[in-house]
């Protein structure tokens, strides 16, 4: 079937024009600037192991939900569902759990509730079994945006890798998940690992973080380049969690950004945006300042 030129061409105007809208924005230059929430976007997410990948996705679906009513649909294999759902009620409060008030606890579970449905993660599934779930529960609940964390905890569908094998198998299984985002008008947040090689490179002498393993690159996801081929938007999160001060920054690095007239850009190699852990981990700040309460609205 042939494109639909009448459409392609007003696309094409609207650039011109400066008509194209933009991602959504939390009103933070800091990160608004690099990162916009895109509707039908194909998202990956890359980073080493224990550097915080979850951590600082749920942080950023949570303030998109406060800011724009975004609805999330999770699907986290290496997470309980209580330990999710207790992380968003802290980040909300900005409190342990223990010290959060039962009425602030029975208000904060009702906007998770409204925002986000999380997937039972007790049965394994393949990409396809997965999409087939989530397009069920989109017909019945219309979420915004799936997480799907991660992609290396979905199991091969065996009839598929059989007849085509391991590297084709990634490059159909990202294709079909870009399709989804793009048929059902959903946001798609993958989260993936780096590869063990990527694990050995660290910092040379004479670099501030000398020693520390680097942050990978966007072709280090598992299983290779293919991911950042078809993402529209690569986000590398990393964390240098053996350092004696800088430990509790979380940095985001912005590798790419497919349409940039939509808003975002990727940011400098040696300046991605730092989110800085609030004490006791629940919550982040950028520059000295809460990020939600800069955002927070009633709800």
């Amino acid at each position: 079937m042939l494109i639909n030129y009448e459409k392609v061409t007003e696309h094409l105007q609207n650039i011109r024009t400066g008509k194209i809208k933009e991602g959504l924005t939390l009103g933070i230059p800091e990160i608004d600037d690099f990162l916009r929430f895109k509707p039908q976007n194909f998202n990956v997410i890359l980073g080493h192991s224990n550097t915080g990948k979850t951590t600082i996705v749920l942080y950023l679906m949570l303030a998109y939900s406060i800011k724009h009513k975004i609805k999330w649909l999770v699907f986290s294999s290496e997470n309980e569902a209580y330990s999710i759902i207790r992380k968003l009620v802290e980040y909300l409060e900005e409190k342990t759990i223990q010290d959060i008030s039962e009425e602030q606890f029975q208000k904060h579970s009702k906007f998770i509730f409204e925002h986000f449905k999380i997937i039972d993660s007790n049965k394994l599934y393949s990409y396809r079994e997965l999409l087939e779930l989530c397009k069920a529960i989109k017909d019945a609940w219309n979420y915004d945006g799936l997480l799907i964390d991660p992609y290396n905890s979905l199991i091969k569908d065996p009839k598929l890798i059989k007849s085509v094998g391991g590297h084709e198998y990634d490059y159909q299984a990202t294709t079909e998940l870009r399709i989804f985002a793009k048929k059902q008008g959903v946001t798609i947040w993958l989260n993936t690992h780096a590869n063990t090689t990527a694990l050995r490179f660290t910092h040379r002498l004479g670099h501030e973080y000398a020693g520390h393993p680097m942050p990978p690159n966007a072709a280090d996801v598992e299983g290779g380049g293919k991911f950042v081929n078809r993402a529209d938007d690569f986000l590398v999160v990393h964390r240098y969690i053996q350092h004696p001060t800088e430990f509790m920054y979380s940095l985001l690095h912005v590798r790419k950004i497919k349409e940039v007239e939509s808003g975002g850009r990727p940011t400098s190699i040696d300046e991605p945006i730092r989110l800085r852990a609030l004490i006791n981990n629940v919550g982040f700040s950028i520059n000295g300042q809460s990020i939600l309460k800069k955002i927070i609205q009633p709800f």
